[in-house]
């Protein structure tokens, strides 16, 4: 290698390349077969895009009884977004399971948003929801919209 060559690659001025290099070695002098051994230059950073594109689930839930709210809880903790519809239970179960499942979006660091007339959105910590839709709430409750 020469000055020039050597220069430049400590200064990193010429475009890196990813060459090997084999190298053969004798194990004994009576063996004729070389083994041939591999030299990689540093790796540089990869970040797998796999993780980073995974597709994230919204999960549609009308429990029917207190019951059922476990399983909601398990898909909050399973990192998805679940829109709870409380319309076809009684109000004491309904305010039970809101009970719970804010309890769970709590411990999580998630966040609940009621999105409706007894209808809620759970969100784990990797969902962002931006907005509010309380106008359109305050006017169903009315009876105006």
């Amino acid at each position: 290698m020469s000055i020039k060559n050597r220069f430049k690659s400590f200064f990193a001025l010429e475009d890196e390349e990813y060459e090997y290099e084999v190298e053969e070695k004798y194990k004994d002098e009576e063996s004729e077969e070389p083994q041939a051994v591999q030299k990689q230059q540093p790796k540089q950073n990869v970040v797998s895009l796999q993780s980073v594109q995974k597709s994230s689930k919204v999960i549609l839930c009308e429990p029917r009884a207190y019951a059922e709210a476990q399983g909601i809880a398990d898909q909050l903790k399973n990192r998805r977004a679940v829109v709870v519809n409380l319309q076809s239970i009684q109000k004491d179960q309904a305010k039970r399971i809101v009970d719970f499942l804010s309890g769970t979006v709590y411990a999580i660091g998630g966040d609940i948003k009621r999105i409706g007339l007894n209808i809620f959105l759970c969100t784990p910590d990797n969902v962002d929801v931006s907005g509010t839709i309380s106008e359109m709430i305050n006017e169903e409750e009315r009876g105006r919209w």
